[in-house]
């Protein structure tokens, strides 16, 4: 995915001088190893190995190294024998990169028959990241902590939930959300404070004229329509035959939106979008197909205006590059309110990522009823069964806010022969009622990015680099508690 390929992560082991050479050539070849198998697990991202810091100059030499390089997410710091935390305070009071603690040993098992003094002198991780620990809190650092033998799955998978969440948070840190027009009249959630968001999370909000989209329209050759058009019948289905002329020159009229907007989007330098069905001037269809395709290769999008929404689906995208599943701009459209089987329909007008499909989606072309345009290309298809999440990034005025629930997307029991855009079907938890209200309590809105390839781990770290608040809708959530929950928040936050 753009951008994010030469993402790596820093091993920083933490010592003193206090040893003599043969312990540190130990604590060097032991923490070499470790990052060598750890490189070997199958990560996201590599790690790249850095030498023993001993001194507060050392650490913060290499603090100021990691916060320069474009390439470093984050930082893993490990104490292998005891590192006096008081040499760690300057360097930590200008870390500006997402850190992991691990507390971790290089021995998985004590060594009852052999151990002596020299084995306890070199293995100290037991109260040396402890010591790290006390500063670190005392501090008030962002991080995240994962402890147990760094050889484990178990370990190495919450590694690798932790790198996807600060990759997203690093990629965000440069991020451009191209907005095309504003947001939709009158709509408050969709809107927000840009200069709030570009303090807090690094995001830029540019706007730009439809009439900029419309000039980069004119500019696309015939032969990239055709090599569009040509990815489009390779990776969805359409029945060239049976289709009438009108509907290959609005496929045609996609490739060329896609097109443009690619280009436009590649020379402001932005990985997101918005778009707005109200502001369509010079356009002859809303972007449909031509969003879809694009989200499909890792833009972030919304439509209306929602900038936010659009961010968040491209941070889903950068954290679950490479996983099973898929990620989407999505919004709760319509309820089925059947006593024991309350299930949300999501969907939008047009544009749900292809990634969520739960088979090869189709390519077809009708009438939108709204924007006043002519009728649009679209994906039609019905999502994926399974595990699920929808997570709405909402601005308080304050501060914003992540809602997040946990869901289960269903096969819909019936077609839907009449509705032509993809859709989802799912059952939220713990159940709707609790799940509706408990939303509605904390301010989440209708637009969402949803995903069945990440799970609330992966956003609760985010929060936690971040500092974003994040509320959590799941199996056994109450709506008391969840009361109590948002009143804390508010104190805290």
């Amino acid at each position: 995915m753009k951008k994010i390929e030469n993402m790596n992560f820093w091993f920083i082991t933490g010592s003193q001088d206090l040893y003599g050479e043969e312990t540190l050539r130990q604590v060097k070849e032991n923490s070499m190893k470790i990052v060598q198998e750890l490189n070997n697990a199958a990560l996201p991202f590599p790690i790249v190995w850095k030498p023993t810091v001993l001194s507060s100059d050392a650490i913060l030499s290499v603090i100021q190294e990691a916060n320069t390089d474009p390439n470093c997410a984050g930082i893993l710091c490990w104490m292998h024998t005891f590192s006096p935390a008081k040499m760690w305070i300057r360097g930590l009071s200008v870390l500006a990169k997402p850190l992991l603690h691990l507390n971790t040993q290089f021995n998985e098992k004590i060594p009852y028959d052999t151990m002596d003094m020299d084995f306890m002198n070199l293995n100290q991780s037991a109260h040396g990241d402890r010591e790290f620990g006390h500063i670190t809190a005392r501090m008030n650092i962002k991080r995240k902590v994962i402890a147990g033998h760094w050889s484990h799955k178990d370990v190495q998978d919450r590694i690798a939930v932790w790198m996807r969440s600060a990759s997203a948070y690093i990629d965000g840190k440069n991020l451009v959300i191209a907005r095309f027009g504003d947001n939709m009249r009158e709509v408050a959630v969709t809107d927000g404070d840009k200069v709030e968001v570009m303090m807090h999370l690094g995001w830029s909000v540019p706007y730009f004229g439809i009439g900029d989209l419309v000039a980069c329209m004119t500019q696309v050759s015939s032969a990239a329509i055709d090599a569009r058009v040509s990815q489009y019948l390779e990776r969805y289905s359409f029945d060239a035959k049976k289709s009438a002329d009108f509907a290959k020159e609005h496929i045609r009229e996609q490739a060329c939106i896609e097109e443009a907007l690619r280009s436009f989007l590649d020379k402001v330098g932005a990985k997101a979008f918005t778009t707005n069905f109200q502001d369509l001037h010079g356009m002859k269809q809303l972007p449909g197909l031509a969003c879809q395709n694009m989200m499909a290769d890792g833009y972030g999008f919304a439509g209306e205006g929602d900038w936010k929404t659009a961010a968040m689906v491209r941070n889903l995208k950068v954290m679950a590059h490479g996983l099973k599943g898929g990620c989407s701009f999505m919004e709760d459209y319509t309820y089925h309110l059947e006593k024991g089987n309350q299930l949300i329909l999501g969907a939008h007008m047009l544009e749900v990522c292809p990634s969520v499909s739960e088979a090869k989606p189709h390519i077809e072309v009708h009438q939108l009823g709204i924007g006043g345009k002519e009728d649009p290309a679209r994906l039609v298809f019905d999502g994926r069964p399974g595990k699920a999440l929808c997570v709405a990034i909402v601005d308080m005025g304050n501060r914003f806010r992540l809602v997040l629930n946990e869901v289960d997307t269903v096969k819909a029991p019936k077609p839907f022969p009449k509705l032509p855009v993809a859709r989802v079907l799912w059952k939220p938890k713990p159940d709707f009622t609790t799940s509706a209200e408990t939303w509605i309590l904390a301010g989440g809105g209708h637009h969402t990015a949803y995903s069945d390839a990440l799970t609330t781990d992966y956003l609760r770290d985010y929060a936690e680099i971040t500092g974003t608040e994040l509320l959590v809708i799941k199996e056994g959530t109450n709506i008391c508690d969840f009361r109590n929950e948002i009143r804390w928040n508010k104190i805290a936050y």
